[in-house]
């Protein structure tokens, strides 16, 4: 018989938030350019460096929360991320998708991705007692708002980093 854990299948996290940030990656930043209050326009660069960051912020506490078990503190970060990216379905990506009446990049992942499986997660993380429904309430919006707040800083070191120049491929005798 198959068994549904949050112990393995917290693992699916890090996986759907690679697939979402990459779908962002390719296209956001065009879309920003265009995107009004929906998103601040902003550049390849910095983008990439972001989501970059906190997809590997995201295996690292799925790595954490998997090796120190339940009601670690890694457990409550990484359940807290879990919802940020919950709540990330709505806001922006439906809500600027509606508004748009245009896709927001991010949201077929996010719809059919993160949606699904991080309500599942969410849903195994309390009912197999990774995280009691008291210590969750007071990590879940700290971890959520400096998700939400990292996002400018992320942005701000990114657009700081030096151009990687390309070589040119042709080259004179």
């Amino acid at each position: 018989m198959f068994d549904l854990s949050f112990l393995y299948f917290q693992w699916l996290f890090p996986i759907v938030v690679t697939l979402h940030n990459l779908e962002e990656a390719i296209w956001l930043p065009a879309w920003s350019q265009t995107a009004g209050k929906w998103h601040a326009k902003v550049g390849k660069r910095e983008f990439r460096f972001a989501v970059l960051v906190l997809t590997v912020l995201a295996y690292g506490l799925t790595y954490l929360s998997w090796s120190n078990g339940p009601e670690s503190v890694w457990s409550y970060l990484n359940c807290g991320y879990i919802l940020a990216m919950l709540l990330n379905v709505f806001l922006p990506h439906v809500a600027a998708t509606i508004a748009l009446c245009r896709p927001c990049p991010g949201v077929w992942t996010a719809v059919a991705c993160n949606l699904p499986i991080n309500s599942l997660l969410l849903y195994l993380a309390f009912h197999d007692q990774w995280i009691t429904g008291k210590t969750f309430l007071i990590f879940a919006p700290f971890t959520v708002a400096g998700i939400a707040l990292s996002i400018p800083l992320l942005f701000f070191i990114g657009k700081q980093l030096p151009t990687i120049k390309r070589r040119n491929s042709s080259r004179s005798c």
